[in-house]
């Protein structure tokens, strides 16, 4: 069984050895490396040198770090990503993040703008897009409908039933984590979306639980995978080739190698 953790803050990890045998050990062959601002995407794109075939890197700057932030240096994070997204597989983690704590110190309104701005990018560089859509769902989708962006993820989405037939309609996909363990959005999500259109994610080094907390690493794909295999009845082994193949297809090509087969 090979398995690709498609979203994971690895520049937030400590020790990644330890992560990544650990991820490797339940069958993990790929991980897409993501980046929040210009630290955190100089960090990913290091890690992803450093362990080329199971690093996939992705940059982008996360709506809540645009606070505090003056044009001047959003356009320097907007430069690195340009200069830069040649070597990665996506453009991301970036989006809208309706939070009332994000909204007290950036407004919709700047979100928008540097959403557009790196939808643009997307769609030059013809790279996938790794959305980012807390409490602002409808508004996510229609801009990167609106912006081209031929494919897109949205990550950990929880969204309402009529946005995400939206995402379906126009060829985008969502990914799971093991919040589908619990969460009755995110469960509700994974048993609605086509198979061919799910991703599976860790988010690591997010927690995750209710009554018994743990903190997610890469080889924590395990649980996400098992959630969506019991929530649609399918076998772990179907679940993991459909998943697989649509991170390879979807984000392996565009590094200009596919990623690494089990071997």
């Amino acid at each position: 069984m090979s398995l690709v953790d498609t979203h994971a803050h690895l520049d937030q990890i400590p020790d990644l050895r330890s992560a990544f045998d650990g991820a490797w050990k339940v069958g993990v062959r790929g991980v897409v490396g993501v980046g929040t601002d210009m630290v955190s995407n100089e960090n990913t794109l290091r890690i992803a040198d450093e362990w080329s075939g199971l690093v996939y890197p992705a940059i982008g700057l996360h709506p809540a770090h645009l606070a505090g932030n003056d044009p001047a240096r959003i356009a320097e994070e907007l430069q690195f990503i340009r200069q830069n997204l040649s070597c990665c597989c996506a453009i991301g983690e970036v989006g809208l993040d309706y939070h009332k704590r994000t909204l007290e110190h950036v407004p919709r309104e700047l979100q928008q703008e540097v959403f557009r701005e790196m939808l643009k990018l997307a769609a030059l560089a013809e790279r996938p897009v790794l959305v980012h859509s807390r409490y602002a769902w409808t508004d996510a989708l229609n801009l990167v409908i609106e912006s081209g962006v031929r494919n897109a993820v949205f990550h950990w989405f929880t969204g309402f039933s009529g946005v995400l037939q939206g995402i379906m309609d126009a060829g985008y996909y969502v990914s799971i984590t093991p919040a589908a363990e619990y969460h009755e959005e995110h469960r509700r999500v994974a048993k609605m979306a086509p198979l061919d259109r799910l991703l599976l994610e860790t988010d690591a080094p997010v927690w995750y639980g209710r009554t018994n907390r743990y903190q997610a690493y890469p080889a924590d794909v395990i649980r996400s995978l098992r959630a969506v295999a019991a929530l649609r009845s399918e076998t772990e082994d179907s679940v993991a080739e459909m998943t697989t193949m649509a991170a390879r297809r979807l984000l392996g090509a565009t590094t200009g190698q596919e990623m690494e087969e089990d071997t």
